[in-house]
């Protein structure tokens, strides 16, 4: 498919409603059933939707099941959607909580990526040291659903009884952007948004608190969907790796956000996930 048509397109009103990235899909059959898949706003609005459109296109080519991109503006927007039963499919850690997990949501693949960690990073220049330096200051993070970006990294500076600001970026790149304009003194994050962040911005940061190693994030479904589009699905993200077309994608996009070319997608169980069904069963009831 030609790249330049693919379209962000508004879904309602302009900076309130989400926003929808659509994409005809050539080799399908015309009509029949079309799921929604909406992937976290790890990154800003844009970038999102350059990296997940192609990936999505490639799996709905190999799948023979439709599949069409819907992201809200933030992703407290987009994880609205996912309660709200109006998407299919998901990429996401925020369906983890004994209560979300009551909803039927199944892990059929996850990103295969060196582990990552929930940080609290400074811009390398800051004076800032340790956390305790942070009371009273002001803290960006993505926004309230980020799983290991904000509640992983909030919930270790209400353990340490350390007060701050919080303050709401919308996305990761939205927090960062409040970092490097110095309007906030530092920023919860995971360690590789803030490795890619780095490189795509050229600018350093320094980890103040880092979480123990934890999963990327996973491909889950709702129950609604029939196993049977549920499993190509799934086979068509496990196999990305092994295709050289999927390679070719994988390799474009992770481009796009500083990911390795081999950061692909492995099937999955889901009990790969059992550290954040643990912090969920102990974090401060404002978190879960």
């Amino acid at each position: 498919m030609d790249h330049r048509r693919r379209l962000l397109t508004a879904a309602g009103v302009a900076g309130v409603a989400g926003l929808a990235a659509s994409l005809p899909l050539q080799g399908l059959a015309q009509g029949g059933t079309v799921y929604r898949f909406s992937p976290v706003n790890q990154y800003g609005i844009e970038l999102t939707a350059r990296y997940w459109n192609s990936i999505i296109e490639y799996v709905s080519s190999k799948s023979g099941v439709r599949l069409e991109l819907k992201i809200g503006r933030t992703s407290a927007d987009t994880t609205a959607y996912v309660l709200a039963h109006e998407v299919e499919f998901i990429f996401s850690n925020h369906m983890f909580s004994p209560e979300r997990e009551r909803l039927g949501w199944k892990v059929i693949a996850r990103r295969q990526t060196p582990p990552i960690q929930s940080q609290i990073v400074v811009l390398a220049e800051s004076p800032i040291q340790k956390l305790e330096q942070l009371e009273g200051q002001a803290v960006a993070f993505p926004g309230p659903e980020a799983t290991v970006a904000y509640k992983f990294s909030y919930a270790q500076l209400l353990k340490r009884n350390i007060n701050v600001q919080v303050v709401f970026g919308g996305n990761m790149d939205g927090a960062f952007a409040q970092l490097a304009s110095g309007k906030v003194a530092a920023a919860g994050t995971h360690s590789q948004l803030s490795e890619g962040w780095s490189k795509r911005e050229n600018r350093k940061l320094r980890a103040l608190w880092n979480s123990e190693p934890l999963h990327d994030l996973a491909v889950m479904v709702a129950r609604k969907v029939p196993q049977a589009d549920a499993e190509a699905v799934g086979r068509a993200f496990a196999g990305m790796l092994a295709d050289p077309a999927g390679q070719r994608v994988l390799a474009t996009v992770g481009d796009l956000v500083k990911l390795q070319p081999t950061a692909g997608f492995v099937a999955s169980n889901g009990s790969e996930y059992g550290p954040y069904r643990q912090f969920f069963a102990t974090a401060p009831a404002q978190l879960r």
